[in-house]
């Protein structure tokens, strides 16, 4: 075998020699048209309200989410989707606060759309977990479970609420079966078939939820694996793809982002339409406390991992540093 110079030959270490050099080779780059932004609104408060459990984040009033909007569009922000906190008196069993077309998610719709237009994509959270007085996702029948078909109804009426309240995008994250066909048709019924679906295909039964549950204020009792994905499993992704891509979903989600990379490969490798990931609260949380004790760098890890995010396949991440990384990258 002839020798060509001396030993190693191939040396890959020659394009990561400087920044420019890097920066020239790298496979993936961060936009800020990548981000959407998730911004909770409470009812009945008249100044923000910090989440203890997400630094930097806070409860919306009305005015002050316009603001969060405004400044999402000028980083290059894509979108921002939207959670509602109703007061507490007001959640029932049947979850009304969600099609109530003066409930506070709705407003909070018309509120944004009115002040960016279609300038920002204005994204809804399209679930009954907040607005519930037990805390679940759907409707429950008489042993306390929830039912799907009951479920099913309530998401028809929550998208058509929405869609006359301003909403581009709703994004179904309830994980009922059936819930992307059934929400198409009522969208279309209206003559709303301008409205896309973001679907939420991939939702694991996540211990890294546990700060969100303090954004929405959560009333849940109990848990949610009878519906959400068991972590242990990755083939029903797939199942769950092939049944939301049939019923009409325009986009793809899947969440948590950062555990489930490569669930999140898998579905972008059979995927005909954008696949969005959503890093979601526990993920935004244990950067921020470790880089409070000085045990990480915070803005390099922020750049990691949602570099690590678009590399697995997302075409689009929900992250709470949406606009303070799309300003950073322009």
């Amino acid at each position: 075998m002839t020798k060509y110079g001396s030993f190693p030959g191939t040396r890959p270490r020659r394009l990561r020699t400087t920044p420019v050099m890097r920066r020239m080779v790298a496979e993936t780059r961060l936009h800020p048209a990548d981000f959407i932004l998730p911004a909770f609104v409470r009812e009945g408060v008249s100044e923000p309200v910090p989440i203890s459990s997400m630094p930097g984040v806070v409860q919306h009033t009305r005015d002050s989410l316009k603001k969060a909007a405004v400044e999402a569009l000028e980083a290059g922000v894509s979108g921002i989707m939207l959670f509602g906190v109703p007061e507490d008196e007001k959640k029932d069993a049947l979850g009304t606060p969600g099609t109530d077309p003066d409930g506070i998610l709705q407003v909070a719709l018309r509120d944004v759309r009115a002040e960016v237009g279609d300038e920002l994509l204005v994204m809804s959270d399209l679930c009954l977990d907040e607005t519930t007085d037990h805390g679940h996702c759907g409707v429950l029948d008489d042993q306390g479970r929830v039912d799907n078909d009951a479920t099913l109804e309530r998401y028809a009426e929550m998208a058509q609420v929405q869609a006359d309240a301003g909403a581009h995008v709703v994004g179904p994250s309830g994980m009922m079966d059936g819930q992307i066909g059934v929400i198409r048709d009522a969208l279309d019924q209206i003559g709303r078939e301008d409205v896309a679906i973001l679907a939420y295909t991939v939702k694991y039964a996540s211990a890294f939820y546990g700060p969100f549950r303090e954004a929405v204020g959560s009333s849940l009792r109990g848990d949610r694996k009878t519906y959400q994905q068991d972590p242990a499993n990755a083939r029903e992704s797939l199942r769950e793809l092939a049944l939301d891509l049939e019923e009409g979903a325009d986009m793809v989600m899947v969440k948590p982002a950062g555990p489930y990379l490569d669930i999140l490969a898998r579905v972008a490798d059979a995927s005909d339409v954008p696949v969005v990931a959503y890093q979601i609260s526990g993920e935004y949380s244990m950067v921020e406390a470790a880089a409070e004790k000085g045990w990480i760098d915070r803005d390099k890890a922020i750049l990691e991992s949602l570099t690590g995010i678009k590399r697995a396949g997302a075409q689009n991440i929900l992250t709470y540093w949406a606009t303070e990384v799309a300003r950073n990258l322009r």
